[in-house]
Protein backbone atom coordinates (compact mmCIF):
# COMPACT_ATOMS: atom_id res chain seq x y z
CA UNK A 1 0.00 0.00 0.00
CA UNK A 2 1.68 3.70 -0.95
CA UNK A 3 1.35 6.29 1.33
CA UNK A 4 1.90 9.98 0.29
CA UNK A 5 2.34 13.00 2.09
CA UNK A 6 0.91 16.15 0.86
CA UNK A 7 1.04 19.79 2.38
CA UNK A 8 -2.86 20.73 1.53
CA UNK A 9 -3.52 24.89 2.31
CA UNK A 10 -7.16 26.21 2.98
CA UNK A 11 -9.21 27.12 0.33
CA UNK A 12 -12.10 30.19 1.00
CA UNK A 13 -12.56 31.25 -2.21
CA UNK A 14 -15.11 29.64 -4.68
CA UNK A 15 -16.93 29.54 -7.88
CA UNK A 16 -15.07 29.06 -11.18
CA UNK A 17 -12.98 32.32 -10.93
CA UNK A 18 -11.35 31.27 -8.14
CA UNK A 19 -11.10 27.39 -9.35
CA UNK A 20 -8.98 29.17 -12.93
CA UNK A 21 -6.74 31.31 -10.08
CA UNK A 22 -5.92 28.18 -8.08
CA UNK A 23 -4.47 26.44 -11.13
CA UNK A 24 -2.57 28.98 -12.47
CA UNK A 25 -1.02 28.55 -9.24
CA UNK A 26 -0.35 24.97 -10.18
CA UNK A 27 -2.47 23.53 -7.44
CA UNK A 28 -5.33 21.92 -7.25
CA UNK A 29 -9.08 22.28 -5.57
CA UNK A 30 -10.05 20.11 -3.76
CA UNK A 31 -12.43 19.04 -1.10
CA UNK A 32 -12.46 16.33 1.70
CA UNK A 33 -15.29 14.83 3.47
CA UNK A 34 -16.34 11.72 5.45
CA UNK A 35 -16.92 10.26 9.16
CA UNK A 36 -19.63 12.95 9.45
CA UNK A 37 -18.17 16.09 8.86
CA UNK A 38 -18.53 19.32 7.32
CA UNK A 39 -16.73 19.38 3.93
CA UNK A 40 -13.38 20.66 4.09
CA UNK A 41 -11.76 22.61 1.21
CA UNK A 42 -8.29 22.86 0.40
CA UNK A 43 -6.22 23.19 -2.88
CA UNK A 44 -3.13 20.77 -2.99
CA UNK A 45 -0.08 21.15 -5.50
CA UNK A 46 -0.79 19.75 -8.72
CA UNK A 47 2.41 18.22 -9.44
CA UNK A 48 2.83 15.99 -6.34
CA UNK A 49 -0.52 15.60 -7.12
CA UNK A 50 -0.48 14.26 -9.83
CA UNK A 51 2.39 11.65 -9.46
CA UNK A 52 0.52 10.10 -6.53
CA UNK A 53 -2.35 9.99 -8.22
CA UNK A 54 -0.52 7.60 -10.98
CA UNK A 55 -0.52 4.87 -7.69
CA UNK A 56 -4.22 3.17 -7.71
CA UNK A 57 -6.13 3.81 -4.54
CA UNK A 58 -2.96 5.83 -2.89
CA UNK A 59 -3.55 6.39 0.64
CA UNK A 60 -2.39 10.52 0.96
CA UNK A 61 -1.39 11.79 4.20
CA UNK A 62 -2.78 15.26 4.38
CA UNK A 63 -0.23 18.03 6.18
CA UNK A 64 -0.71 21.94 6.61
CA UNK A 65 -4.35 23.11 6.49
CA UNK A 66 -5.58 19.53 7.93
CA UNK A 67 -3.27 16.64 9.18
CA UNK A 68 -6.06 13.58 8.20
CA UNK A 69 -5.33 10.56 5.99
CA UNK A 70 -7.98 10.51 2.55
CA UNK A 71 -8.21 8.33 -0.30
CA UNK A 72 -9.18 10.00 -3.44
CA UNK A 73 -12.78 9.29 -4.72
CA UNK A 74 -13.91 11.37 -7.44
CA UNK A 75 -11.00 12.97 -9.70
CA UNK A 76 -11.73 15.56 -12.44
CA UNK A 77 -9.26 16.01 -16.12
CA UNK A 78 -9.34 18.55 -18.62
CA UNK A 79 -11.22 16.32 -21.35
CA UNK A 80 -8.26 17.73 -23.84
CA UNK A 81 -5.13 18.58 -22.20
CA UNK A 82 -5.97 15.97 -19.06
CA UNK A 83 -4.23 18.09 -16.13
CA UNK A 84 -5.94 18.09 -12.84
CA UNK A 85 -9.60 19.97 -12.30
CA UNK A 86 -10.98 18.64 -8.67
CA UNK A 87 -10.27 16.08 -6.59
CA UNK A 88 -12.85 14.65 -3.81
CA UNK A 89 -10.99 12.69 -0.99
CA UNK A 90 -12.63 10.87 1.04
CA UNK A 91 -11.37 10.70 4.99
CA UNK A 92 -10.29 7.34 6.74
CA UNK A 93 -8.61 6.36 9.64
CA UNK A 94 -5.85 3.66 10.57
CA UNK A 95 -7.96 0.16 11.08
CA UNK A 96 -10.94 0.73 9.46
CA UNK A 97 -12.44 -0.84 6.53
CA UNK A 98 -12.86 0.98 3.09
CA UNK A 99 -14.57 -0.43 -0.44
CA UNK A 100 -12.27 0.23 -3.25
CA UNK A 101 -12.07 -1.72 -6.61
CA UNK A 102 -8.46 -3.24 -7.41
CA UNK A 103 -6.98 -4.12 -10.75
CA UNK A 104 -6.86 -8.29 -11.79
CA UNK A 105 -3.51 -8.72 -13.48
CA UNK A 106 -3.35 -12.09 -15.39
CA UNK A 107 0.25 -14.13 -15.54
CA UNK A 108 1.52 -16.99 -17.14
CA UNK A 109 0.27 -18.60 -20.52
CA UNK A 110 -2.71 -20.57 -21.67
CA UNK A 111 -1.73 -23.68 -24.08
CA UNK A 112 -1.24 -23.48 -27.74
CA UNK A 113 -4.73 -23.76 -29.63
CA UNK A 114 -6.68 -21.95 -26.47
CA UNK A 115 -7.03 -18.37 -26.04
CA UNK A 116 -7.65 -16.00 -22.68
CA UNK A 117 -10.94 -13.86 -22.65
CA UNK A 118 -10.77 -11.45 -19.39
CA UNK A 119 -14.58 -9.96 -19.08
CA UNK A 120 -13.24 -8.04 -15.83
CA UNK A 121 -10.22 -6.15 -15.09
CA UNK A 122 -11.20 -5.25 -11.51
CA UNK A 123 -12.88 -6.21 -8.60
CA UNK A 124 -14.24 -4.69 -6.05
CA UNK A 125 -13.36 -5.46 -1.81
CA UNK A 126 -13.31 -4.49 1.45
CA UNK A 127 -9.99 -4.01 3.26
CA UNK A 128 -8.31 -1.71 5.71
CA UNK A 129 -8.04 1.65 4.49
CA UNK A 130 -3.96 1.28 5.22
CA UNK A 131 -3.56 -2.12 3.63
CA UNK A 132 -5.54 -1.79 0.64
CA UNK A 133 -4.05 -4.63 -1.92
CA UNK A 134 -2.37 -3.02 -5.28
CA UNK A 135 -4.00 -5.85 -7.23
CA UNK A 136 -4.94 -9.47 -7.39
CA UNK A 137 -2.88 -12.04 -9.46
CA UNK A 138 -4.00 -14.83 -11.55
CA UNK A 139 -1.66 -17.43 -12.97
CA UNK A 140 -2.94 -18.91 -16.26
CA UNK A 141 -0.18 -20.93 -16.57
CA UNK A 142 -0.85 -23.95 -18.90
CA UNK A 143 -5.07 -23.19 -18.87
CA UNK A 144 -6.53 -25.52 -21.62
CA UNK A 145 -9.91 -24.56 -22.82
CA UNK A 146 -13.03 -25.20 -21.02
CA UNK A 147 -10.92 -23.17 -17.86
CA UNK A 148 -12.96 -20.60 -16.07
CA UNK A 149 -12.22 -18.67 -13.08
CA UNK A 150 -14.95 -16.79 -10.65
CA UNK A 151 -14.79 -13.89 -8.49
CA UNK A 152 -15.27 -16.05 -5.55
CA UNK A 153 -12.37 -18.49 -6.71
CA UNK A 154 -9.73 -14.61 -6.71
CA UNK A 155 -7.16 -15.32 -4.03
CA UNK A 156 -7.35 -12.31 -2.34
CA UNK A 157 -4.80 -11.10 0.47
CA UNK A 158 -5.73 -11.67 4.28
CA UNK A 159 -8.18 -9.22 5.38
CA UNK A 160 -10.05 -8.31 2.00
CA UNK A 161 -13.03 -9.63 1.36
CA UNK A 162 -14.88 -9.85 -2.17
CA UNK A 163 -17.76 -7.43 -2.32
CA UNK A 164 -20.81 -8.31 -5.10
CA UNK A 165 -20.93 -11.48 -7.06
CA UNK A 166 -19.26 -14.04 -6.50
CA UNK A 167 -20.23 -15.84 -9.20
CA UNK A 168 -19.13 -13.24 -11.72
CA UNK A 169 -17.25 -14.81 -14.17
CA UNK A 170 -13.44 -13.05 -14.23
CA UNK A 171 -12.12 -15.07 -17.16
CA UNK A 172 -11.93 -17.89 -19.09
CA UNK A 173 -10.20 -19.84 -21.54
CA UNK A 174 -11.35 -21.09 -24.93
CA UNK A 175 -10.70 -22.50 -28.10
CA UNK A 176 -8.95 -20.21 -30.66
CA UNK A 177 -10.65 -19.78 -33.80
CA UNK A 178 -9.25 -22.17 -36.62
CA UNK A 179 -8.31 -19.82 -39.75
CA UNK A 180 -10.11 -21.61 -42.77
CA UNK A 181 -8.36 -22.22 -45.79
CA UNK A 182 -10.25 -20.64 -49.18
CA UNK A 183 -11.72 -23.30 -51.60
CA UNK A 184 -9.81 -23.14 -54.28
CA UNK A 185 -11.75 -22.21 -57.25
CA UNK A 186 -13.18 -25.14 -59.80
CA UNK A 187 -10.92 -25.52 -62.81
CA UNK A 188 -13.16 -25.08 -65.97
CA UNK A 189 -13.45 -27.45 -68.38
CA UNK A 190 -11.41 -27.10 -71.78
CA UNK A 191 -13.92 -26.21 -74.63
CA UNK A 192 -13.51 -27.56 -78.05
CA UNK A 193 -12.15 -24.78 -79.95
CA UNK A 194 -14.04 -23.08 -82.48
CA UNK A 195 -13.71 -24.29 -86.63
CA UNK A 196 -13.20 -21.38 -88.89
CA UNK A 197 -16.03 -21.59 -91.64
CA UNK A 198 -14.63 -22.64 -94.88
CA UNK A 199 -14.09 -20.07 -97.70
CA UNK A 200 -16.44 -20.31 -100.09
CA UNK A 201 -15.20 -21.46 -103.59
CA UNK A 202 -13.97 -18.68 -106.25
CA UNK A 203 -16.90 -18.08 -109.37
Amino acid sequence: MSEVTITSEPRDQFGKGAARAIRRANRVPAVLYGHGTEPRHLSLPGHELLLALRTPNVLIKLEGAVTELALPKGVQRDPIRGFLEHVDLLLVKRGEKVVVEIPVTVVGDVVNGAMLDQLMVQVQVETEATHIPTGVEVDVEGKDAGFDLFAADLPLPTGTTLVGDPEALILHVIAAPVAELPEEPEAAEPTAPTEAPEAAPAE
